[in-house]
């Protein structure tokens, strides 16, 4: 089952540190996951969680950078946060290079910290709302029939009942009938909302759409 949204992950073997950084994060309301090595936190977190990750880099066994490809190859989506009291220029451009949303050094000014948080879970919850929408749209599609999906993609570029008719060689009332089912399959009312269903499903080029 998946966290909340607003979980932050805070992975550091410094407990000091670890105390300290959860109390700043819950004293703004988040809800907060602490891990004293990335062994554990990798032992208990899944693929599908939302949230963000903020995530020391130096710490003994399995250091940040080896999380974070860990998280990589497990298909994690997490925004990683890193911080470090020894931020050198050849890890801080691995880390970034390895898609970390934000290096921050060691001690860190609170606010600094906490906006970049904020941004973090924003940026990821933008981010699975698309892919939400994404995998809706596709099993809208899916649900079509053969015949249906037919009717469906010129209807989507703008062409008439009379037009897809004649594409296919069959009677226009027989291509109203499909039309009514592939908008009320799709849930839609009007043919404009087919066309961006077409374009989100990257079915149809915007640059295909008929002028009239």
């Amino acid at each position: 089952m998946s966290e909340q949204p607003n979980t932050v992950y805070v992975v550091d073997d410094d407990a000091g540190m670890l105390e300290s950084t959860q109390w700043l994060l819950e004293s703004v309301g988040l809800q907060v996951r602490p891990y004293a090595d990335g062994r554990r936190f990798l032992e208990a977190v899944e693929p599908e969680q939302t949230g963000c990750v903020v995530l020391d880099i130096r710490m003994p066994g399995l250091g940040g950078l080896n999380v974070q490809e860990e998280l990589q190859k497990r298909g994690s989506q997490l925004p990683i946060i890193f911080v470090s009291g020894h931020a050198d220029v050849p890890i801080v451009v691995r880390a970034f290079k390895s898609g970390a949303f934000d290096f921050i050094e060691k001690p860190f000014n609170e606010q600094l910290l906490l906006d970049s948080v904020q941004q973090a879970l924003q940026q990821h919850q933008a981010t699975s709302t698309r892919q939400q929408g994404d995998a809706q749209t596709d099993a809208l599609i899916a649900s079509l029939t053969r015949r249906e999906r037919d009717v469906f993609l010129p209807l989507a570029q703008g062409y008439t009942s009379r037009e897809i008719a004649e594409q296919l060689d069959v009677g226009i009332k027989t291509i109203d009938l499909y039309r009514a089912r592939v908008m009320k399959r799709l849930g839609v009312e009007r043919v404009p909302d087919v066309t961006g269903i077409a374009i989100a499903a990257g079915l149809l080029d915007p640059l295909e759409l008929r002028t009239r």
